[in-house]
């Protein structure tokens, strides 16, 4: 793997590349708030280089939250991050979307719907609601597509015009309207709530770029370290622009952007500059730290 090359012609820029490495980052924040899906892992396997940076800056002392849209209960993320590789020793805790999924259901009247397929049956079991059928429910729960690997959102525009008429607000447990699973990318809820809202139906949403689930992070570390964390203790890692580095502008957290994840394509052959400069232009203000194609020591 080649340097990322930094610096924009005729002036310096204070980003970190992969020629310097995560370790550059953990003296300076104590707290690595980390995206999972594209950084740690591919939903395939594990990414050994991330899982060893991670270790090593708990190693020195940094406490490591992996942060996370999947809209199921961490309770169940630990499991499928054993089932990729991702050894315990990667990370302290791991936040969902789900989790804050729970806490939205727990405050919603009424009966709800799930629209999403059964691997998410989890969030279903633990949360604190009535779930019914779309005739009788006030509520949608999204969580994804059914197939994901075979179904387009635009499939389901019969079902969500349908939904829209009966003016159903949805909750959508996961934001994010990509993964990549190996090379191809998936879609995911978010890319539903988008249709959804489109056709002026209601959407709440859960995870990142939201404020709650950056929250429920913070405290839970905080517990752990047995002291708050201020935000200036803490760095952002993540491959989307729409969540990981629009939740760091929203939350006032510097991030460490990661090339190689659901925006490869479309960064390919820029280099370094050309990456810190794509990602500030996508999200105005955000406070860029460093660039890396994937995250290593």
């Amino acid at each position: 793997m080649k340097p990322a090359n930094l610096s924009p012609a005729g002036e310096s820029d204070p980003l970190v590349g992969d020629q310097l490495g995560a370790r550059s980052f953990s003296n300076r924040y104590r707290l690595w708030l980390c995206d999972v899906w594209g950084v740690v892992h591919n939903g395939i396997a594990a990414n050994p280089d991330a899982c060893e940076a991670l270790e090593r800056h708990r190693a020195q002392g940094g406490v490591v939250v992996l942060i996370t849209n999947a809209p199921r209960p961490s309770r169940v993320i630990h499991g499928q991050l054993d089932r990729l590789g991702v050894s315990r020793d990667a990370y302290d805790t791991v936040v969902s979307s789900g989790d804050v999924t729970m806490d939205l259901l727990a405050n919603t009247p009424g009966t709800v719907f799930h629209l999403g397929p059964p691997r998410d049956l989890g969030l279903v079991e633990d949360a604190d609601a009535r779930f019914a059928g779309i005739e009788d429910a006030a509520t949608i729960l999204c969580t994804g597509l059914a197939n994901d690997d075979r179904e387009t959102p635009e499939d389901y525009i019969p079902l969500l015009q349908r939904l829209q008429a009966r003016g159903m607000a949805m909750i959508c447990a996961n934001p994010d309207k990509v993964v990549r699973r190996g090379d191809t990318l998936i879609p995911c809820a978010g890319a539903l709530a988008d249709l959804y809202e489109a056709m002026g139906g209601e959407t709440i949403m859960a995870g990142k770029p939201h404020a709650p689930i950056y929250e429920t992070a913070i405290e839970r570390a905080s517990a752990l370290s047995g002291h708050p964390i201020a935000r200036d203790e803490i760095l952002a890692i993540g491959d989307g622009l729409s969540t990981d580095a629009e939740g760091a502008r929203r939350n006032g957290l510097d991030l460490l952007f990661i090339v190689d994840g659901i925006h490869e394509a479309e960064l390919a052959g820029l280099g370094g500059a050309g990456f810190a400069a794509r990602i500030r232009e996508a999200v105005p203000g955000v406070r860029l730290k460093g660039v890396m194609r994937t995250l290593r020591w």
